[in-house]
């Protein structure tokens, strides 16, 4: 499966979700369903090659100026939520998720983050797609362990490293003026 399936995939799912697809802070959220149903269409193998190739998109997002963003929009962000965040970026589909990769302040633009922070409402997160994909596979073949251990043979042992990108005191609201203005606008004023 190449990117452009993966964000078929995604986009097909958030037309399903419809109006909904936007916000992860509903108590009936429906675009997580609608991506195991897009997912249970898969093959097996389909399924390993979508976790492997969310696995490289998620990792592309590893970025200081995007976890800074993330800090902002939640209010704080550790390791767990940063990964968190970048699978709820993900659910935002792929015109989303590229703009922020590359501009981190064009997360600004969204309506469930402007949510976040004129209502404190809203939820942009999402606690990961590996369980919709686990999900899928157990709807469609009673199971999921084949699956887990397809996809840690085919990705094999992951280093760990460091975000990439500049990283800056996320504490200094003045910095944040000048790296990420408009989220500061938002979220520091």
């Amino acid at each position: 499966m190449d990117r452009d399936a993966y964000w078929a995939l995604v986009e097909r799912a958030r037309a399903a979700a419809g109006e909904f697809a936007g916000d992860r802070d509903l108590r009936e959220d429906p675009l997580p369903d609608a991506v195991v149903a897009q997912l249970g269409a898969l093959s097996a193998e389909e399924l390993v090659e979508f976790s492997l190739r969310h696995g490289e998109v998620v990792d592309s997002a590893y970025r200081w100026p995007l976890w800074h963003a993330a800090y902002l929009i939640e209010g704080g962000c550790g390791d767990d939520g940063f990964a968190d965040f970048r699978d709820g970026l993900v659910l935002q589909g792929r015109a989303v998720f590229e703009a922020a990769v590359a501009d981190p302040d064009s997360l600004a633009d969204l309506p469930v983050v402007l949510r976040m922070a004129r209502e404190g409402g809203g939820w942009l997160g999402y606690e990961s797609m590996s369980h919709l994909v686990r999900d899928a596979c157990k709807r469609a073949r009673g199971e999921s362990d084949s699956l887990l251990a397809a996809v840690a043979e085919r990705r094999g042992a992951v280093a760990r490293r460091k975000p990439d990108g500049e990283r800056w005191d996320v504490e200094d609201q003045a910095e944040n003026r000048v790296r990420l203005p408009r989220l500061a606008e938002l979220f520091e004023s």
